[in-house]
């Protein structure tokens, strides 16, 4: 007889997004005449760039031509892709990383989620709190985080590391060890952002307790500011204990195209074995890579006409965290984030739980935004706001709040 894999009824309630949309749904169901503002999911709105467009056209004009049809991608990656993300992502930097070091992939949520495939079930995890659900939730599933307690909103087996505002929402070192550390900076929710100095403790922990860094780096192209790093890799040592996840969803607007990669140093061994030869098999084993045109305009992204385009996207839009940090401020919110990320993390006003503002923000201004709490126990009287909204929602969405405080 058939069994289920029981890890995953040991997940509370639904994914948090999906719990969020379907409210949202209810809601616009109840009440057609509404105009809704999601601020919620940190999906993009602006098109992808003329340069990338322009690729994807080219590359599709290519798979119509016997001569130049591509098929199954090459495992890690088709090289033109990986020999650009390795000099201007990395060498550019300072950051000793070859292309051959570089695995292509749809998308960093993917490869955050799967990389624990590659670990043993009795490593002992770190998260920082909090943090972006898919971290700790594949571990659930994997089996490695024990029993969840409710009352905690923890799970038992987990080393949870605390952000709050008064550590500048950046964790410290835990008291017990971890095997694995998930790191994510720019922060997702918070936007918080870690100083090089910072990053080289956890480094050196890491070195020296034999411990794994996941370091998620999704929105290092946010940065403005000059003594943020924007890889791990700048980091002395990093190379023989991280592992860096990146993404063009937000980068570039990819969410609709997919496209990320995960960087696994030759360097980095665990019990004597290089885990880059384990993600290479896991990674040939169960994906058949992004598609080709995909990848020609991941190229794109990175030529001088694409970086452009780019860079005036990513301006854009934190223009709109600019407008929805300040317009909240002087509403008398407390805020933090926005600076370096395209999220604003503010405090629920009247200590409201975080889903008693969710609903309040919903029903009375008709606005979308993430709940705190969702993102772990250190997230509750907290609200995530994302800056991915057009300008002319943004700032309506600003005006409805303004009124509600």
């Amino acid at each position: 007889m058939a069994t289920i894999n029981s890890n995953y009824l040991k997940l509370p309630g639904s994914y948090l997004f999906s719990m969020i949309g379907e409210k949202v749904r209810e809601y616009e169901a109840a009440h057609p005449e509404k105009k809704v503002i999601r601020l919620g999911i940190g999906d993009v709105t602006q098109p992808i760039a003329p340069a990338v467009i322009d690729a994807l056209h080219s590359a599709v004009d290519e798979m119509g031509k016997a001569e130049s049809f591509r098929g199954y991608a090459p495992d890690l990656g088709y090289e033109f892709l990986r020999n650009t993300i390795a000099e201007k992502d990395f060498q550019d930097r300072g950051c000793d990383i070859s292309a051959d070091e570089i695995f292509v992939s749809d998308g960093a949520k993917c490869d955050c989620g799967n990389i624990q495939e590659i670990f043993g079930t009795d490593n002992v995890i770190a998260v920082q709190d909090p943090v972006y659900p898919v971290y700790v939730d594949s571990n659930v599933m994997a089996g490695r985080t024990g029993s969840y307690d409710e009352s905690l909103g923890q799970f038992r087996n987990v080393i949870y590391l605390p952000c709050r505002k008064e550590n500048g929402y950046v964790p410290q070192l835990p008291d017990r060890v971890p095997d694995l550390i998930y790191l994510c900076f720019p922060n997702n929710p918070t936007g918080a952002v870690m100083k090089k100095d910072q990053l080289q403790t956890w480094v050196d922990y890491a070195r020296k307790n034999g411990s794994v860094l996941l370091f998620d780096a999704a929105y290092e192209a946010y940065i403005h500011e000059m003594d943020v790093p924007h890889s791990i890799y700048e980091c002395e040592g990093a190379g023989e204990c991280a592992i860096e996840f990146r993404s063009f969803s937000k980068t570039a607007g990819f969410t609709g195209l997919r496209l990320g990669f995960t960087v696994i140093p030759k360097t980095l061994e665990v019990e004597g074995v290089r885990l880059w030869d384990l993600w290479a098999r896991r990674h040939g084993t169960k994906y058949n890579g992004a598609p080709y045109i995909v990848q020609r305009a991941g190229e794109a992204v990175y030529s001088e006409a694409g970086r452009a385009q780019v860079s005036e996207q990513i301006a854009r839009y934190m223009e709109n965290a600019g407008i929805i940090r300040n317009g909240l401020l002087e509403a008398g919110y407390e805020v933090s984030g926005g600076v370096n990320a395209p999220y604003i993390w503010l405090k629920t006003p009247g200590n409201m739980t975080s889903w008693e503002f969710f609903d309040a923000l919903l029903e009375r201004a008709d606005v979308v935004g993430t709940p705190g709490s969702g993102f772990g126990p250190h997230g509750e009287h907290y609200f995530r706001l994302t800056a991915f909204g057009s300008r002319e929602n943004t700032i309506e969405a600003v005006e409805r709040m303004k009124r509600m405080s």
